[in-house]
C-alpha cells in the first residue's frame, strides 16, 4: 500500500481557510449560546459556511468568498474593542467575560484567516474575484442585518 499524496500548497492553504473559518463559526455559535441568541449567531454565519465548503474541497474560489467574511468579522470585532475601551460607541451593549474572550477569538481567526486568504494564489480572474468579494460582503451585511430582526434577535434559546 503507498503512501498518500503530499498535500500541495493551494491545498495546505484551502484547508487553513477552512479551519479559521470553522473557528470563527464556533466561537460566534458560543457567543450566541452564552447570549442566549444561538439562532441570531447561527444567522450570521451562514456567509462564512460556503466558504468552509469551497475550502475543504480545494476551491481556489474559498479565497474570495472567505476574505470579505474574516475582514467584515474583524471589523466588528475592533468596533466592540473600541466600545469596551470607551474610545468609540459604534456598537454598544452589555458583555460578558466569556463573550469579551470570544470577540479575541473571532478576531484572531479573521486576522489569521485573512492573513492566509491574502497568500493564497488563484487563477480567478479580476472581475470574478471582485464580484465574489462584493457579492459575499453584502450576503454577509445582510446576514448581520436580518440577525437583528426581531424575531430572530430575540429568540431566547437556553
Amino acid at each position: 500500500m503507498s503512501a498518500p499524496a503530499p498535500a500541495t500548497e493551494a491545498q495546505s492553504t484551502t484547508r487553513a481557510l477552512a479551519l479559521w473559518g470553522t473557528l470563527l463559526i464556533a466561537a460566534l455559535y458560543i457567543v450566541g449560546i452564552e447570549s442566549h441568541g444561538i439562532l441570531r449567531h447561527i444567522v450570521q454565519t451562514v456567509p462564512v459556511w460556503p466558504s468552509v465548503v469551497l475550502a475543504l474541497r480545494g476551491s481556489e474560489w474559498s479565497k474570495w468568498t472567505a476574505l470579505p467574511c474574516f475582514l467584515f468579522w474583524f471589523s466588528l470585532m475592533a468596533l466592540i474593542w473600541l466600545f469596551l475601551l470607551g474610545w468609540a460607541h459604534i456598537v454598544s451593549g452589555n458583555f460578558t467575560a466569556i463573550e469579551t474572550a470570544l470577540t479575541l477569538l473571532v478576531g484572531f481567526s479573521s486576522v489569521v484567516g485573512t492573513v492566509v486568504a491574502l497568500r493564497t494564489k488563484t487563477h480567478v480572474g479580476a472581475i470574478g474575484a471582485s464580484a465574489t468579494f462584493f457579492g459575499m460582503l453584502i450576503i454577509q451585511i445582510l446576514a448581520l442585518r436580518i440577525s437583528l430582526l426581531p424575531a430572530i434577535a430575540h429568540d431566547r434559546w437556553r
